[in-house]
Order: C-alpha cells, then sequence, then structure tokens
C-alpha cells in the first residue's frame, strides 16, 4: 500500500504516530513506576495466560488517548478485546470498518511478574485491516521505535536500517514466539523448536515478541520464527522490521498476509535478513518433515 493510499483510507498517519508514541510513552511511565515494586499477577485463561493489574492500568491509559483523538476508530485491546467506535466517522477520515488500533499494554507481563524487567508497550493501527503504523516502547531503556508503511522505522537514533548480514560461523541467534492457544504437544511447534534448537547457537524465547521484533530490525539478532501468533502484539513489530529492511514470510517462505482478521495459524512466520531468509525457508522446511515423527512418538507414548 501507497502512503497516499494508508492516508485516504484513514487518518493522517503523522498525527496518528504522535498520538500513538504519547499513548505507549505514557503507559510505559505507568509501567516503570508499577514494576519498582513487586507485581502479582492471576490467570487470565485455561492456557496458563496471566495478567496484572499494570496491564489494565496501561491499557486504560492508551485507549483514553486514542479514543480522544480519534473517536470513529475501532479498538482492539489485549485486556479489553473489541471496543468498538464511539463516534461517528469525523474529519480525521476512517470509520470503523477502515481504521482499527490493535493495543498491547505490556507485552512481558510473564517477565514482570516472574521480576525479570524485558517487556514493551505495542500499539498498531490498521487502516482497510493492514498495517499501516506501528510503535514500540520499551519503558527499561525509554526508548521508542515506531513506523509508518512506506516511510521506513525510526528509532532513539533516528532512522533505523537493518545492518548488513553478518557470518554467523556457530549458527544464528534467533527467537521464537508462538501464540497462547498453542498446545504443548502440537507437533509443529515441537519440531519446529526442535529444528532450531539443533541448529542455531541460540534460541531466544523472550515472552515479549515486540521486543525481538526490534532486536532483529536493529541487528542483534538473525531471525524469529512465529507460530500461531497473537495478532494483537505481531502488526506493530512486524511493520517496524520490515520498515527497516527485514524480510517477513510466510512459514513457506511465500508472502506473509499481514491483514487483520485472517485464521490465526495464517499469521506463523519466519523473519530475517533478506539473505539468510532462504536459510531460514530451509530450517521450517527440515521441521516439517521432523512434524510425523514427533506426533508418533507422541501417539506411541514415548514423548
Amino acid at each position: 500500500m501507497r502512503t497516499s493510499d494508508a492516508a485516504a483510507a484513514g487518518p493522517d498517519l503523522d498525527m496518528a504516530c504522535r498520538v500513538a508514541i504519547e499513548a505507549a510513552e505514557a503507559a510505559g511511565e505507568l509501567l516503570r513506576a508499577g514494576t519498582r515494586r513487586a507485581v502479582t499477577g492471576r490467570a487470565k485463561d485455561a492456557a496458563g495466560d496471566v495478567v496484572t493489574d499494570l496491564d489494565l492500568a496501561a491499557e486504560q491509559v492508551i485507549v483514553r488517548r486514542l479514543r480522544a483523538a480519534f473517536p470513529a476508530h475501532r479498538i482492539i485491546a489485549e485486556e479489553s478485546g473489541l471496543l468498538e467506535a464511539a463516534a461517528p466517522a469525523g474529519r480525521e477520515g476512517g470509520g470503523p470498518a477502515e481504521c482499527t488500533w490493535l493495543v498491547d499494554p505490556l507485552d512481558g507481563t510473564n517477565n514482570v511478574v516472574v521480576g525479570l524487567p524485558a517487556y514493551v508497550v505495542g500499539i498498531a493501527l490498521a487502516a482497510r485491516d493492514r498495517p499501516v503504523l506501528g510503535v514500540v516502547h520499551d519503558p527499561v531503556a525509554a526508548a521508542t521505535w515506531s513506523a509508518v508503511r512506506g516511510r521506513g522505522a525510526r528509532g532513539p537514533g533516528g532512522r533505523v536500517r537493518t545492518p548488513p548480514c553478518r557470518p554467523a560461523p556457530h549458527g544464528p541467534v534467533l527467537a521464537w514466539t508462538q501464540g497462547h492457544g498453542v498446545a504443548r504437544e502440537d507437533p509443529t511447534a515441537r519440531s519446529l523448536k526442535l529444528v532450531l534448537e539443533a541448529t542455531a547457537r541460540r534460541v531466544l524465547q523472550l515472552w515479549a515478541p515486540l521486543l525481538s521484533w526490534v532486536m532483529l530490525a536493529r541487528g542483534d539478532i538473525d531471525g524469529i520464527v512465529g507460530y500461531r501468533p497473537e495478532m494483537v502484539d505481531l502488526p506493530a513489530g512486524a511493520l517496524i522490521a520490515a520498515e527497516a529492511g527485514i524480510a517477513v514470510r510466510g512459514l513457506d517462505g511465500g508472502p506473509f498476509d499481514d491483514r487483520l482478521g485472517q485464521p490465526e495459524a495464517d499469521h506463523s512466520f519466519l523473519a530475517g535478513h533478506p539473505a539468510n531468509i532462504g536459510r531460514l525457508t530451509r530450517l521450517v522446511a527440515a521441521a516439517g518433515r521432523v512434524a510425523p515423527l514427533v506426533k508418533d512418538l507422541k501417539a506411541a507414548g514415548d514423548w
């Protein structure tokens, strides 16, 4: 989508970016203050995901700011779910069916609960189901990254460009992420992780996928593999990485469909430097050959 098309389908993207950054940083101040003391989590679902009062408070901060600036837009928030438009479409452009904000007020809740300072705030805007704006704020580092489709990515030091592909004689450093709904015994997830662990120098499971996307955009890690990820915390990071020069593909190496509303399985992905994407694709293909064996072992009770 051209930038002009995105602007026609939604709000002024410069204004939207400013509002999103301010909202993310305001939520970040709340989180930074709140994590100075012990944080208690409580179960959110049967899959073992947790929620804290900080998640809810940070989400309220963000939703209030987005709603005040764009009352005609829908919001999908991690804790509140779908929040329909509060007013008809106005001068900011884009009605309820055209513009949707996605809010992850605390990506890394499990880390916060165990006292690990690895968490971020994520906000994305989709116009006609296509992500056009992404913001990730790291309260610990007091750093913010953002991207507008077609305009590149920006970070604390200005324009973010993925550095040249580096040699990895001992194997790549990869990040792994999966959705909360993925079962422990899922043969595809198990085979993917098995192959990645066997070939990579290290596989990071950060419990904060948006942080992984920023690390990939900066060149800190070599790739990410995501299996049935949560859609609310995917668009912001993926857009920032893509605008920085990262290649994002489907698990088969084909085009990645980043539109909202697609089946969850369709959002499985692999991402890396364009020079490395072929290697990642081959690793995933190898995992596909392992999956039937993992399934057989599970059925036989040997796994």
